[in-house]
């Protein structure tokens, strides 16, 4: 096993640089023996990414904001200049209307009256007075303009070349309403926010036809409401005489049959449109209740009277007479009730006492009983004053009932001439307020502001189209990028492998050229080297106890890196000092062998079907000029190499290769349509997926991915093969793939000889200049990628 601990004291710096640890660590809680279980976030807008976009399809935007340029000058120049003119008009809506009584009362202005005059400045019989008062249907000019948007506006333009139009193939009326449809289309009237004023603007190819027309549109409007008024007050006024004249006839007649009626059947009416016999029989009604009223006191009275109370009453009390006889016999009775005590009844002086005093209670007695006959006298003259009353009442009911079977006629008649009479009134009302307002003339709208001839021409401009002719182009460049990513399904930058595949990305490998591949894989300090010394550090830290003992590597299909990758990486393992032992487990279409320079006599298949003698065991397992490398290559092609590869020997082989080696690392066969690499990966201890940019499909590496989990294999992450660090977009995104450093520390001031890799082909050795290389790599990248594109796209 490769702990953490001695890998750090093997390698120091200049093996690569290692990745940011929060790449590869994600907390105690994912925590997994060999890589973790990366799963993308959901992220909203990315503006870095839209500019990673622009950058590398900005040869694409370039040329469409340039067709964008061309293209707004030309529509420019096609369209022919047009002018324009505005007037402004205040519309004067009534604040004052005149009534019957000459009342003034105030009125709120409507925003309908605006909406109105707009509609009328915009209406055809306005149109056809400017026309008119303009004269221009015989001005061939105005008939017929140079077209808004013609190429010929181009040659026009640019030599002042046009043909002269001519009136005489129009008649008249044709020409009369080429003029108005023209003042139509180019008329707007719109109504200042906030405002009474109604803003007139009329555009045309002469800047005098656009003043002169916004100009008179607006006077038009004014003369055509003035003489719409008059004319409206004089058919009013003749139509209210006509009818005052009818209505006052009805009215005559009327009240002639009201009269001649009310004669013939005796039926008088006072004032207030009473009759005599309801005038009396309210009289009469106001004085029974006041005859039963006084009958009513009188009796209360009486009732006194009747109980003894006479002496009691107010009359008797109020009575001088009977009070000074009271006052009087009081006086006499003291006098003998003093004297009583010393003189004895029968003295002649008490004797004249008695007899005055009895004379006098019999005149008090005589004045109680006239007060009170008296009182009896007015109860009765009041019963019989209610009962005359009431005989009188019913009388006078008898000749209400027969005067209201003659009144009913009377009440229909007189409705007639009162409802004449309310409408003569009105319609005499009516005609005094139409002679008022037509004798007023106020006109309903002023002109604010004329409209001046324009100096300059109001369209086209040149910057405005330009910058539509920009969106638009700027939008399809935006649609054509958008349907190339749709097109492209396969993965272009690291981004995309961890987003949709959720794997960690440990590690990624640049772009080289085909003849350029054996110089770089041999040279040390080349760029690929580089990136598979960080490959192998990810790896160092892709486990809590360092990089998997046993290793498989394998891609989702074939030419994707795979071999390269576990031939580069079992000697950067070695270099550690670490055991290594690559194991072809291709037994389909093994390439490990060539990478070598070995041949494939022997090998996997001979140990998994037991055709190898005893003796030569120990000569499969072949030493390479690379320290601490062996190889085990595949050996003799089998006809059942998925049975070969899940038999448990082959489980047993690769337990026991991994006690007598550091690392094992087992190339196997591409994973789609075949089972090969799902039963090699649950043998190992980790698997790592290779896959290239612009090659693989997305759908093709998550069937690949799923069939390997599936299978319980633990992938570790992924490597990103034949990225193209040295294009300006990736660059500028994957600044720690800067191409410049992968190349650190190469002298570029003279040229070095590559060594060679012995692969069986004795390919010669490239020496050429970094500078130079730089340089042809980059084109040839250009033409790659751009061929990548077109070939995932179709």
């Amino acid at each position: 096993m490769l702990d953490r601990n001695r890998q750090h004291q093997i390698a120091g710096p200049g093996h690569g640089q290692a990745l940011s640890a929060d790449l590869y660590y994600d907390g105690a809680q994912n925590y997994s023996p060999y890589g973790r279980d990366y799963s993308e976030q959901e992220q909203g807008f990315n503006p870095l990414k839209l500019f990673f976009y622009v950058v590398q399809y900005r040869w694409l935007i370039v040329m469409m904001v340039a067709a964008g340029l061309v293209g707004g000058v030309i529509v420019t120049m096609m369209q022919t200049p047009k002018y324009q003119a505005t007037t402004q008009l205040e519309v004067l809506v009534p604040s004052a209307k005149v009534f019957q009584d000459i009342e003034v009362v105030s009125e709120n202005s409507d925003l309908r009256a605006f909406q109105t005059a707009r509609e009328k400045l915009k209406s055809r019989a306005l149109a056809q007075r400017v026309v008119f008062q303009l004269g221009l249907s015989e001005k061939p000019d105005f008939l017929f303009p140079t077209p808004s948007f013609s190429l010929g506006n181009i040659f026009y333009r640019a030599f002042g070349i046009s043909k002269s139009p001519s009136t005489e193939e129009k008649t008249p009326e044709q020409r009369e309403a080429i003029a108005i449809g023209r003042i139509l289309n180019d008329l707007t009237v719109n109504l200042v926010p906030n405002t009474s004023l109604l803003s007139i603007t009329f555009v045309d190819q002469k800047p005098k036809y656009a003043s002169d027309v916004a100009n008179q549109v607006a006077q038009s409007f004014i003369d055509q409401r003035l003489d719409q008024t008059s004319e409206t007050s004089d058919l009013a006024r003749q139509f209210i005489q006509e009818q005052v004249l009818q209505v006052k006839q009805k009215l005559q007649k009327s009240e002639e049959e009201l009269v001649a009626y009310a004669k013939d059947a005796g039926i008088t009416i006072t004032g207030d449109d009473k009759s005599l016999i309801g005038s009396n029989i309210e009289a009469l009604n106001t004085a029974l209740a006041t005859a039963i009223q006084d009958r009513l006191d009188a009796g209360r009275v009486v009732d006194q009277i009747d109980k003894g109370r006479g002496s009691s009453l107010a009359p008797v009390l109020e009575s001088e007479g009977l009070q000074k006889l009271s006052d009087k016999l009081a006086d006499l009775t003291s006098q003998y009730q003093q004297k009583l005590g010393i003189l004895k009844p029968g003295f002649p002086e008490m004797q004249q006492l008695q007899s005055q005093i009895k004379e006098l209670q019999r005149l008090y007695s005589n004045g109680v009983l006239a007060i009170t006959d008296s009182l009896r006298l007015k109860y009765q003259e009041a019963q019989n004053k209610e009962a005359d009353l009431k005989s009188k009442l019913a009388e006078m009911e008898k000749q209400q009932v027969i005067f209201n079977d003659k009144n009913i006629k009377y009440t229909i008649l007189k409705r007639e001439v009162d409802s004449n009479r309310s409408q003569y009134d009105n319609l005499i009302a009516k005609l005094n307020e139409v002679g008022v307002s037509s004798e007023l003339k106020t006109q309903s709208a002023a002109i604010v502001d004329f409209a001046t001839q324009p100096d300059r021409p109001h369209s086209p401009r040149l910057d405005i189209n330009i910058g539509i002719a920009l969106v638009l182009f700027l939008a399809m460049s935006a649609s054509v990028i958008y349907v190339i990513e749709l097109l492209n399904n396969t993965f272009t930058n690291p981004e995309q492998v961890e987003k949709e595949l959720g794997l960690a990305m440990l590690g990624i490998l640049p772009l080289i050229d085909d003849r350029e591949l054996v110089s770089a894989i041999a040279d040390q300090k080349s760029g690929l080297s580089e990136a598979y010394r960080s490959l192998r550090t990810s790896l160092q830290f892709s486990g809590a106890e360092g990089a998997p003992r046993s290793l498989v590597i394998t891609s989702s299909e074939p030419s994707e890196g795979k071999s390269t990758t576990s031939f580069k990486l079992g000697q950067d393992f070695a270099a550690l000092g670490a055991r290594v032992l690559i194991v072809d487990g291709d037994l389909r279409k093994p390439n490990l062998h060539r990478l070598f320079g070995l041949d494939n006599t022997i090998g996997l298949s001979n140990l998994l079907t037991n055709t190898v003698r005893r003796e030569d065991l120990a000569s499969i397992f072949r030493s390479t000029k690379y320290p601490n490398v062996t190889v085990l290559t595949s050996g003799t092609i089998p006809p059942n190499p998925a049975d070969l590869l899940s038999s448990p020997k082959m489980a047993l082989i690769v337990t026991n290769l991994g006690k007598r080696f550091d690392l094992v690392i087992i190339d196997a066969p591409p994973i789609v349509g075949l089972s090969d690499a799902p039963i090699l990966s649950r043998l190992a201890e980790g698997t790592l997926m290779v896959i290239s940019t612009n090659q693989v499909t997305r759908k093709s590496a998550k069937a690949a991915l799923k069939r390997m989990r599936a299978a319980g294999a633990n992938v570790v992450g992924a490597a990103m093969s034949k990225f193209a660090v040295n294009k300006f977009d990736y660059n500028y995104a994957y600044k720690y793939m800067n191409y410049q450093y992968y190349n650190y520390g190469t002298d570029t001031g003279t040229p070095k000889i590559e060594g060679k890799v012995d692969d069986g082909a004795g390919q010669p050795a490239y020496a050429k200049s970094p500078a130079f290389s730089r340089l042809v790599r980059r084109v040839r990248s250009s033409v790659g990628g751009f061929l990548d594109r077109a070939k995932s796209a179709s």
